[in-house]
């Protein structure tokens, strides 16, 4: 089966096209047959378009919608110039897998898209109001191109975080709120978090009721998850995708009375400092340079710049708290699993996250670390440390892919599922 996998951002588009079925699935063999990104829909668009085994090509094209963005990929796709195999006409995509960000409480696993569906993730709006109506785009967006009975899967964000009990995700807050309007910890990147679940679990050997991880996601956003026996028992990321670890641009962790002391002092409005807490904070703010950590380790490294420096201690400093706090939390023999841009791609910061870890059993093989890089899974733990860590690179359209397929054949598990077959 040849899932089209669209992520469809305020002004952007990730999409892939991957090859998968049960059989595929079992081997471990799916195959990613193109990828792209279409950035700043709405004016003049940057597509980057490239299909697997050839050359990325990259044009500029005028794109007034996410509607326009995806017309613009299925033309491409079923060109000449893309030259995927075994696609030739619109008819040879057989489904659409859709990244969604908030299923709210209604969602605990991947579903069909069909009007009630619809109608779960526009309820869900005033939860994530930046990220649900741009997942709906591109699902109608979808259904009048290639039209309504082309079969249509929404994955959830928030799904795998559905196991999480009570005390981890309630917040102690009067109990009326959530009964009334649903105020809880919802978590997000579940997505990457349950795939490197099940990869190390694949990597270790284990059944999955003996996985128990904290797993590490750091990109542009960044968040930790605790998972007991294989389920989401708790993460960093709270009603929103703001609370935790410091990341780009957002602040994490904070004081709420901070929000009122803005207001008062500086004169915003709410949501001014709603915009300084999601915009202009974490290392951005830190640095008052830039969100991006590459950037932040060539200013330490070239001028020995102090607030990049200190904004990279802040970062690693938050995480090695959540690791901390979780490792208490979990039971049994715990590993630590890094994943996303930068803990897939930065040694040295995962060093300095793991520093001082030996009195909880982790301990950093320097080697191990600094190969484990390019995309590769490694351990980089020595052989005599208590609790083991790895690098495992997050591979969402995947399983996104995975799940599609598996919702349409009917095999997808009560509750929440794990990334295998």
């Amino acid at each position: 089966m040849n899932v089209l996998v669209l992520n469809a951002g305020s002004s952007s588009l990730r999409f892939q096209i991957i090859q998968t079925d049960a059989d595929l699935m079992q081997r471990d063999v799916d195959r990613r047959l193109a990828h792209g990104l279409v950035e700043r829909i709405g004016g003049h668009a940057i597509c980057t378009l490239e299909a697997e085994g050839q050359g990325a090509i990259t044009e500029d094209a005028p794109l007034r919608d996410h509607r326009a963005a995806i017309e613009r990929v299925l033309d491409w796709v079923i060109s000449d110039e893309s030259g995927i195999e075994g696609i030739r006409a619109l008819a040879d995509i057989h489904a659409v897998g859709h990244r969604v960000v908030h299923g709210g409480q209604l969602f605990q696993r991947s579903a069909r898209v069909d009007d009630e569906v619809i109608a779960g993730i526009e309820s869900c709006i005033e939860l994530a109001p930046l990220h649900n109506p741009a997942n709906l785009r591109g699902i109608r967006a979808v259904k009048e191109l290639l039209g309504p009975d082309l079969p249509q899967v929404a994955v959830f964000d928030t799904a795998f975080h559905a196991t999480m009990p009570e005390c981890a995700y309630l917040y102690a807050l009067p109990y009326h709120y959530y009964r009334r309007l649903q105020v809880r910890r919802y978590g997000f990147h579940g997505t990457s978090h349950r795939y490197v679940a099940y990869r190390y679990r694949k990597l270790a050997r284990l059944p999955r009721n003996e996985v128990h991880l904290i797993t590490i996601h750091l990109g542009n956003g960044c968040s930790a998850c605790a998972i007991q026996a294989g389920n989401s028992f708790d993460t960093s990321m709270g009603f929103t995708p703001l609370d935790g670890l410091i990341m780009g641009t957002r602040c994490g962790d904070l004081d709420p009375s901070i929000v009122e002391y803005l207001v008062q002092k500086d004169g915003l409005t709410l949501h001014e400092v709603e915009g300084i807490l999601n915009k202009q904070s974490g290392l951005l703010g830190i640095s008052g340079l830039t969100a991006d950590m590459r950037d932040l380790q060539a200013e330490v490294a070239e001028n020995g710049d102090r607030r990049a420096k200190l904004a990279i201690d802040m970062f690693c400093w938050r995480v090695r708290k959540y690791i901390g706090a979780y490792a208490v939390e979990l039971d049994g023999p715990i590993a630590v699993v890094f994943t996303g841009g930068i803990g897939e791609n930065a040694p040295a910061i995962r060093e300095q996250i793991c520093r001082g870890l030996g009195r909880i059993g982790l301990m950093i093989d320097p080697e191990r670390n600094d190969a484990a890089v390019n995309g590769r899974s490694a351990r980089i733990s020595t052989d005599t440390s208590e609790m083991t860590a790895y690098v495992i690179p997050t591979n969402e359209e995947l399983l996104i892919a995975r799940d599609t397929v598996r919702v349409l054949e009917g095999v997808i598990a009560p509750r929440v599922e794990d990334g295998s077959p």
